[in-house]
């Protein structure tokens, strides 16, 4: 139903931050020349839980949880973990030697 609760779109918001990539698996409503496979970024959500999309192929339409059906690629923490990461690893793993 369109009447998402505050809760619900609380958790949709924090589920699919900007920048979280997505593919799209399939959709119930004809997705306006975005095809099944079709990657795109998490531009925002708007107050009824819809996930704005910026699609690889220029594309703006938003997908409906629930309605649409799409898996995560990656999410920005996700870039910002593996930053760290390495940036840990480059300062841990280096034995002195200089590059």
């Amino acid at each position: 139903d369109l009447n998402k609760s505050r809760e619900q779109v609380g958790r949709i918001k924090k589920s699919y931050p900007k920048g979280t990539r997505i593919e799209l698996l399939s959709t119930m409503d004809d997705m306006q020349a975005i095809e099944k496979g079709m990657k795109g970024t998490v531009t925002g959500v708007d107050d009824i839980g819809t996930i704005h999309m910026s699609w690889d192929n220029g594309r703006g339409l938003g997908l409906i949880p629930g309605e649409d059906y799409f898996k995560v690629l990656s999410r920005p923490e996700d870039e910002m973990n593996k930053e760290l990461n390495q940036s840990e690893e480059q300062s841990q793993g280096m034995g002195g030697m200089s590059l």
